[in-house]
């Protein structure tokens, strides 16, 4: 019997292994290695109140274990290709789309519960936002919430663990290694045991980007290519206003291209009636956001990202490091997120606590007052501020100086490899799939990807 090797349980390795498993479930032995934990105990000292500051738990819970970043999510599909990734680099626009839709169904049959309806694009919206130079990209979304997300994964590592996919939790893979001629072609180098297969399948997520790029640069001899990196802040403002657009599409996707430097803002990961949470990438704590079904669990407010996307050429090459080190000044300063209102950053004051406390528009996240204009570059800055004063223009009140602006949030997407349509790399075999692949960057297309790429193991079987 062939063995399957999958590195990462975040949302592209468990659909890989839920499409291997239904497909040549009698053929293969399919393996799931994870740095984190099973998906009932990952606990966040945060999230269980314990605590109201990151204590730098290793591997961190809320980014690592059974379900990857996304478990802790709002559990946001987007079934689109408009944005949340690059698969139709590799796949045809109606193949990828095919993908995202099989995910949804595969989610329905995993819930126990009624899941709310698909949020379809509205045009009327997509008008209105050109108006104003915005523009509003459209793409159908399910929302689980928070909760269902957390009953869903319980679900698929029941199925999967009684199906026979067998996991290694808190297992940190140190190498992998590749070989021609052997009967395994390649190994998993943990530090107790070598694991080997005749196929692998990274898929470690956006926390694991650092690891598998130099995996493929010291270890495998693999070419990348820089990839983006986001940089941006969590914009926290009173859910009434933007109420109207996420009553009809729930997620407003927005992108800009400002007047001071041409650079592209978006928006990213929108909760109606959500909380700012922190993330925690090896040591550097960030911003995020989450949301409920249930909306007896909401708060008053509506968070989302607002993200600069820079993309690096020669000589520089780690846009990854430059990332981690903005982000590690708002640790510096703060010893974590800080938070500052928007009228105190364009007067050029620190918010402090006393006109924190004074504010009407009360912070989900207990972060730290302080002055973003010290941690964000200038140009990153500036293309913020006049995505807000943009934004005010469809949303009023979005400019008020009493919106609260959380950071650092940053997007780490890894170096991407050279990759066929079948998301195989130049060694046979091996594949990369998901947000550490450099490939995707939402669960929808994560997921997807882990389909095609067992669907491809499966056609050689």
């Amino acid at each position: 019997m062939k063995t399957v090797n999958i590195v990462g349980a975040g949302a592209s390795g468990l659909f890989a292994a839920y499409e291997l498993q239904r497909l040549l479930g009698d053929k293969l032995e399919i393996n799931v290695f994870e740095q984190g934990h099973s998906i009932y105990d990952r606990k966040c000292p945060i999230l269980e109140g314990k605590t109201r500051n990151c204590i730098n738990c290793k591997p961190c819970a809320i980014m690592s274990g059974f379900g990857g970043a996304g478990a802790f999510s709002d559990g946001k599909y987007n079934i689109t290709t408009e944005y949340g990734g690059w698969l139709t680099d590799y796949i045809e626009d109606k193949d990828a789309l095919g993908l995202m839709e099989y995910v949804d169904q595969v989610i329905l049959e995993m819930s126990d519960e009624e899941l709310e309806e698909v949020y379809e694009p509205k045009s009327g919206y997509k008008k209105e936002a050109l108006k104003h130079d915005l523009h509003l990209l459209e793409g159908r979304v399910r929302h689980l919430g928070t909760e269902k997300n957390l009953r869903i994964l319980k679900h698929m590592y029941e199925q999967l663990k009684s199906s026979g996919v067998k996991f290694h939790f808190s297992t940190k893979i140190k190498n992998v290694n590749a070989y021609e001629d052997s009967r395994h072609r390649f190994e998993l180098e943990s530090e107790e045991e070598i694991f080997k297969s005749d196929y692998l399948i990274i898929a470690v997520g956006r926390s694991g980007a650092e690891w598998f790029a130099k995996q493929c640069r010291e270890n495998l001899g693999l070419h990348l290519i820089n990839n983006q990196v986001d940089v941006g802040v969590r914009v926290e403002v009173p859910s009434q206003v933007l109420e109207d657009i996420t009553s009809e599409i729930y997620e407003a996707k927005i992108k800009y291209r400002t007047k001071a430097y041409g650079d592209i803002v978006r928006t990213f990961c929108m909760n109606p009636n959500g909380y700012v949470v922190t993330e925690n990438t090896d040591g550097i704590i960030t911003v995020n956001g989450h949301s409920f079904s249930d909306k007896s669990l909401g708060s008053d407010n509506t968070n989302f990202a607002l993200l600069v996307s820079s993309r690096f050429t020669e000589p520089f090459d780690d846009p990854y490091a430059y990332g981690k080190r903005i982000a590690s000044f708002s640790n510096l300063l703060g010893g974590g997120v800080l938070v500052q209102r928007f009228g105190d950053l364009i007067g050029g004051r620190r918010t402090n606590h006393h006109r924190l406390t004074q504010s009407f528009t009360r912070p989900t996240l207990e972060a730290t007052p302080g002055d973003l204009s010290l941690v964000l570059p200038k140009r990153q800055l500036d293309d913020i501020i006049e995505m807000i004063f943009q934004l005010d223009k469809m949303f009023p009140g979005m400019a008020n100086e009493d919106t609260l602006l959380y950071g650092v949030e940053v997007k780490f997407y890894s170096s991407r490899l050279e990759l066929n349509e079948d998301l195989e790399t130049e060694i046979e075999g091996m594949y990369a799939i998901g947000d550490g692949s450099g490939t995707t960057r939402s669960l929808s297309q994560a997921s997807a990807s882990g389909v095609h790429v067992a669907r491809v193991i499966s056609s050689k079987e």
